[in-house]
């Protein structure tokens, strides 16, 4: 299992939001390089980035951090929030980004997201964020109709290869996983799957890894001690080839 060590954007600084509030913030640091640095120090190969302002407007006001993350480090980033066009891709693409991330366009232009997995492969993931069991887009502020199982049902049917899956409920609550909802997914969805939410200690990345799931991202337990991200790291490839 792969560990995405998390870094969420916000006005140029690196926060973590309680359950997606934007009125809940917490600073983290002034200096998104350094932090992401410290994580490849640590063992670290892939990182997970996120653009709040972004994921809230629609823009891309991190590219530029992004951008600088990726050529000064070894880190493989992927990338989400406010990606809602062909343009935007191909730009995080062409920055050197392994991956990037649909989330509110995976929910409403499903046409779009299917044409974009077409066209990019595994170069596009889905970002599904769950609250109560429903899709929710725009950064969280605003809650679908939509259910789990049917975007997933979609997504698979359109070929995406993998999906992050954050179940909003538990993000930045630091009060355990949802490890029932990544068991089911796994079992019943053939992609790959990165849990996100609520990773609060190693018995968290240790159940994670026993539902078979490709990933886990950790946020905040790494910015407050609770997780050692080199040993997190190294319980996610117990037993692996």
């Amino acid at each position: 299992m792969k560990i995405f060590p998390a870094i969420d954007l916000r006005g140029g600084k690196v926060v973590r939001l309680l359950k997606g509030d934007y009125e809940q913030m917490t600073v983290y640091g002034d200096d998104p390089l350094a932090v992401a640095a410290d994580f490849e120090e640590k063992g670290a190969k892939f990182l997970h980035a996120v653009d709040l302002d972004g994921a809230r407007d629609g823009e891309t006001p991190a590219f530029a951090i992004v951008e600088r993350i990726v050529r000064d480090t070894g880190l493989q980033v992927e990338i989400g929030g406010g990606i809602r066009s062909e343009e935007t891709i191909y730009r995080y693409l062409e920055a050197g980004v392994f991956r990037v991330i649909l989330g509110t366009a995976a929910v409403e232009n499903p046409q779009f997201t299917a044409e974009m997995i077409r066209k990019y492969g595994e170069k596009i993931a889905a970002g599904v964020d769950l609250s109560h069991g429903m899709a929710a887009i725009r950064g969280w502020k605003e809650v679908s109709r939509i259910s789990a199982d049917e975007i997933f049902t979609r997504l698979c049917e359109a070929g995406v290869s993998c999906v992050i899956c954050t179940d909003i409920d538990k993000d930045g609550a630091m009060a355990g996983t949802n490890r029932e909802l990544y068991r089911h997914l796994a079992q019943n969805y053939r992609t790959r799957i990165i849990a996100s939410g609520g990773v609060s200690d190693l018995a968290d990345v240790k159940a994670l890894k026993e539902t078979g799931i490709d990933g886990a991202i950790i946020g905040k337990a790494l910015y407050t001690g609770d997780i050692d991200l080199h040993r997190a790291i190294e319980m996610a490839k117990e037993g692996e080839k």
